[in-house]
């Protein structure tokens, strides 16, 4: 086994663990680990001509890319909850 294969293995191993979490503090991660594994999938593309995978490592690439920009570049409060309207007695006729 090649240290690309090794790479690929664990990194995209524990993204995809992560990216199933249900906590929003580790599934944020996910995509930091996913595109650590990247280089690795060209890399391996590449040396063994495999254009299809490296076309899909593309698309990969531009999702996790996505994951960064959700979780870390742009992130968004999250809600917590459903919020209610309360309606003081008086108001309501």
């Amino acid at each position: 086994m090649t240290l690309d294969q090794i790479a690929i293995a664990i990194f995209g191993t524990i993204a995809a663990w992560l990216s199933q979490s249900r906590d929003d503090s580790a599934r944020r991660w996910a995509p930091v680990m996913g595109m650590i594994g990247q280089p690795f999938w060209f890399y391996a593309a590449w040396v063994a001509d495999q254009w299809g995978i490296l076309a899909v490592s593309v698309l990969y690439t531009l999702a996790w890319m996505r994951g960064l920009w959700v979780h870390w570049i742009a992130p968004k409060p999250a809600l917590r909850g459903m919020g209610t309207l309360e309606f003081p007695p008086q108001s309501i006729r």
